[in-house]
């Protein structure tokens, strides 16, 4: 099989494309607005999240798509639920009333479901989520997995360190992860995650000494390969300097997925992270021998995730990566501009965008007023210091009023170059406004190139035209490989 991402809502995913019995191991770590607190979650206050991008925004709101969800349970659409799952929706509908977090834990619920459904016999299921909701979650996987031959194996604490101390309460320093079996024939491969005793800061001074069985004469010793860790999990968050670290708010250490990943599954298994985010879950997979299938909503996520598995395996490995759901030809990508699903609405400025400049842009957030500013990306220029590229992208009517538009943006923007992506075709007064904006020349560019290029996404699918120029982070990339090559040659030369 091969690894395979998709790019698209997880629910469609599961349904369409995940075969029954498939996955050895699934590990989600869903959104939950963890920045909203308790009350105002279960009072279903703040309304001010509706209108913000849902790209890295955990954020739930009542809406058509929680009513239909809410529909699909109680009416046990196909025959997928329990009627213990039912009843505990139809009960916490009355407790919670319809808002935010009715709307989050039907959304769980109708992917667990699936989940469920494509896990083998022999497959674990880990739900990462925060303690605002375990308690609710937790009897939400109990309804599905527990009255279909399953069980709850872990309640697994996550504990960390960092960050201030609140005035009137204990600082809140751990995550919940749920975890679950399909059946009582699961994978544990208890060897291959033992840990040197005390080796998470807390344990007896004679942990790792012989001793007798108390009330036995039977002597036990200590393994040699260390202890199975407890259910508490002491490993540190990424902090601002941590190598790993990509800019995504809820990444996780790649230490905390190697264990659950090595524990739960074998070499060549397959592992499923339904909302694989900047794909840690991926990343760690494809470091471990094993097979994976990411799925995520927004473009951000799946560009990070091809430009990390790239930085992190060489570009060899994206030849070997099966991409769904992007899209391969203009029909395709008419169809993600016309979505109306509010969701998704600025999906294809960020696809356009992230797939011009080969996942180097940065994508505007749009908080407030864009000024005509969809992505920005950074080349080394003449005097080595950055220069700024402004991207905008149009998927309706253009003219040659919108070159003048980012022509004045540029200016504003004290950039060098500015890239507009059209889906429809450019006019010959845009040409001629875009061409009279001059060239640019810089001695990290092979030939000089105009200050305002107009592409087209039929060029990008049809003839794969990208942008033709080293970015900064490129330049400081190929700097260091340099220095590691004279490092080598100095010691050979010793």
């Amino acid at each position: 099989m091969e690894n395979q991402l998709f790019y698209g809502d997880n629910l469609d995913v599961l349904r369409r494309h995940i075969k029954d019995d498939s996955i050895d191991l699934c590990y989600i770590d869903p959104p939950f607005n963890s920045k909203r607190n308790y009350n105002q979650i279960y009072n279903n206050i703040g309304k001010e999240d509706q209108a913000q991008a849902q790209a890295f925004i955990d954020t739930w709101t009542w809406d058509d798509y929680a009513n239909q969800g809410l529909a699909e349970i109680l009416e046990n659409y196909q025959g997928k639920f329990t009627s213990q799952s039912i009843d505990l929706i139809a009960g916490l509908t009355k407790v919670l009333s319809k808002g935010s977090l009715l709307a989050y834990l039907i959304h769980i619920t109708l992917r667990v479901v699936e989940i469920h459904r494509v896990l083998k016999p022999t497959g674990s299921f880990y739900l990462h989520c925060v303690p605002t909701a375990s308690h609710y979650l937790k009897l939400i996987l109990d309804t599905i997995f527990c009255s279909q031959g399953g069980d709850f194996r872990n309640e697994i604490i996550w504990c960390y360190r960092g960050g201030g101390s609140p005035k009137k309460d204990f600082g809140r320093r751990h995550d919940v992860i749920l975890r679950y079996s399909k059946t009582n024939e699961y994978e544990f491969n208890k060897n291959a995650i033992r840990i040197p005793y005390q080796a998470e800061g807390i344990g007896r001074k004679d942990d790792a000494m012989w001793g007798k069985h108390k009330g036995t004469n039977k002597v036990y010793k200590p393994h040699p390969l260390g202890k199975i860790p407890e259910d508490w999990w002491l490993m540190n968050i990424l902090n601002a300097n941590d190598p790993e670290r990509l800019g995504y708010p809820t990444q996780k250490p790649e230490e905390l997925l190697e264990r659950i990943i090595k524990v739960s599954s074998n070499e060549g298994d397959v592992v499923l992270d339904a909302y694989c985010g900047c794909g840690t879950t991926v990343a760690v997979s494809q470091r471990l021998n094993r097979q994976w299938i990411g799925i995520d909503i927004t473009y951000q996520s799946i560009s990070l995730i091809l430009k990390r598995l790239e930085d992190s395996f060489g570009k060899g490995v994206l030849e070997q990566l099966k991409l769904n759901g992007i899209p391969k030809d203009l029909e395709a990508a008419v169809a993600l501009a016309n979505k109306k699903d509010d969701r998704t609405r600025k999906e294809f400025e960020k696809w356009a965008v992230l797939t011009y400049t080969n996942n180097r842009a940065i994508i505007n957030a749009k908080k407030g007023a864009d000024k005509g500013i969809d992505g920005i990306a950074y080349f080394q220029g003449d005097k080595d210091e950055p220069e700024k590229i402004i991207v905008q992208v149009k998927s309706g009517k253009v003219q040659s009023g919108d070159i003048r538009d980012l022509q004045g943006t540029i200016t504003l923007e004290q950039a060098a170059l500015g890239i507009f992506i059209s889906l429809k075709e450019p006019t010959k007064d845009m040409i001629k406004t875009a061409k009279s904006a001059g060239i640019y020349q810089s001695r990290y560019m092979n030939q000089s190139s105009d200050k305002i290029q107009i592409v087209t996404i039929k060029e990008m699918l049809e003839q794969k035209k990208r942008l033709d120029v080293r970015l900064s982070l490129e330049v400081v990339k190929s700097a260091e490989k340099q220095m590691e090559v004279k490092g080598k040659q100095l010691e050979l030369d010793i």
